[in-house]
């Protein structure tokens, strides 16, 4: 699924330079260093070394945070890295919970909101890309 949504994004994002997805990226922020399943960083917010090339290290937030819980993470560590994220200005912080296919949503207020079935999933401004849960947990399929 993550592969897939990195993918997807990177497909969408990085022909016209709005963004870019990092699958298992060391972001250091806030004290702490995370290391989201997904980070989606705008293209102009990626950290560069003076080659242009991206920098090795990424001490900023992400725009966008996924996570996928997996059967030894606990549910309330995960979202803990994610109100952690929006309160230092991630804009959007999916956590994806494949065993009742639902996925819950951070914004930047640090507002939570659970979706399921056909809602509609937000995404980052300038991002063209309507999904809903469904949809991400078809990702699973064969």
């Amino acid at each position: 699924m993550g592969k897939t949504f990195w993918f997807t994004v990177n497909q969408i994002t990085k022909p016209q330079k709005i963004a870019k997805a990092f699958p298992e990226l060391r972001c250091i922020f806030g004290g702490l260093a995370i290391v989201p399943d997904i980070a989606v960083f705008r293209w102009e917010r990626i950290p560069r070394l003076p080659s242009g090339r991206i920098a090795n290290r990424f001490e900023l937030h992400p725009d966008w945070v996924m996570e996928i819980l997996s059967p030894e993470q606990k549910y309330k560590q995960v979202l803990s890295k994610l109100l952690h994220c929006a309160e230092y200005g991630t804009e959007l912080g999916w956590l994806v919970d494949s065993d009742d296919e639902s996925i819950l949503v951070v914004d930047s207020d640090r507002r939570v909101k659970e979706l399921k079935n056909s809602d509609y999933l937000p995404v980052l401004t300038g991002i063209e890309l309507n999904i809903t849960v469904q949809e991400v947990f078809s990702w699973l399929s064969l």
